[in-house]
């Protein structure tokens, strides 16, 4: 079974394209879409077993290339997108995927903790950007989008987190503007509560907050991994050559409902989830 894009066939033909963390979940589901629009997909994260079964779900071959690192650490990235090069020979797009935050309020969070955390989610961010820009986009463009989080109402609980995705959405926007006279469109994406993998990985104690949130989103479920894809090939298309800068959620309406005191959505079945990913299983966190 192939992937049941909504965008047409050959999209990304003669194209390279980064996914960091793309060894599961929402980094995994995307390699696979733009590896069938037709994309040459580079799959960078630390695990290499997790990597080289994504990369044989993919078909194998010379059009997926994998790179292990820790993209915290800036030797590694730059050995990481050399490798990118010396394969691909270019880079159209990068998608900063790679992640990871862990629940703790505030007093409990060490200082190796929270450094943890905002190098993970903001630090890889700028320095996989940063290096793809002046190794290739500076002088050819390209598109960059960013997986980030919805940290606008502070992020209690996940303080962290919160404080990455903030400076995350802000380089975003910075080099939105200083990157636009190379050509290269900067975007970023919010996914809400996504029935992905990544779900399985917060602690036991999490998993009545990760079922029970859907009575808060509007339209009363999970998100799926290809309704972020979707959104992420978008900004990477032709089609979104004049969106740079750009925040957009993906979230059921979550974050319109967070403060609502006077409304209550009712609960429905009016809202159909999209999943083109043959390969997808829910996470096991939802089983109720």
């Amino acid at each position: 079974m192939s992937y049941r894009s909504v965008f047409r066939p050959g999209l990304f033909a003669g194209q390279t394209i980064i996914v960091t963390g793309g060894g599961s979940g929402l980094g995994r589901c995307t390699a696979h879409e733009l590896k069938a629009l037709g994309a040459r997909v580079a799959l960078i994260g630390r695990t290499a077993s997790k990597l080289e079964e994504v990369k044989d779900e993919l078909g194998g071959g010379d059009d997926v290339f994998i790179a292990t690192g820790d993209l915290r650490e800036e030797d590694q990235v730059k050995a990481a997108i050399a490798g990118v090069l010396a394969w691909g020979g270019r880079i159209d797009g990068l998608v900063n995927n790679a992640g990871g935050q862990f629940p703790a309020p505030l007093r409990d969070i060490s200082a190796n903790g929270w450094n943890a955390v905002v190098r993970n989610n903001m630090t890889a961010t700028f320095l996989v950007s940063r290096e793809v820009y002046l190794r290739w986009m500076e002088a050819h463009g390209g598109a960059i989008v960013n997986v980030g989080a919805d940290y606008e109402l502070g992020m209690p609980g996940m303080g962290h987190n919160g404080a990455a995705r903030a400076g995350q959405a802000a380089f975003t926007w910075t080099s939105s503007v200083e990157w636009a006279s190379s050509g290269v469109r900067v975007n970023l994406v919010v996914p809400g509560f996504i029935a992905s993998a990544g779900l399985d990985r917060y602690p036991a104690s999490a998993a009545g907050v990760l079922r029970g949130v859907r009575k808060r989103v509007p339209l009363k479920r999970h998100g799926t991994e290809s309704e972020i894809s979707a959104a992420i090939v978008f900004l990477l298309s032709e089609a979104a050559s004049y969106i740079t800068g750009a925040m957009i959620r993906i979230d059921g309406g979550l974050h319109n409902n967070a403060r609502s005191s006077f409304f209550e959505v009712p609960d429905h079945e009016r809202s159909q989830p999209y999943n083109g990913f043959p390969l997808y299983k829910p996470p096991a966190v939802l089983d109720e």
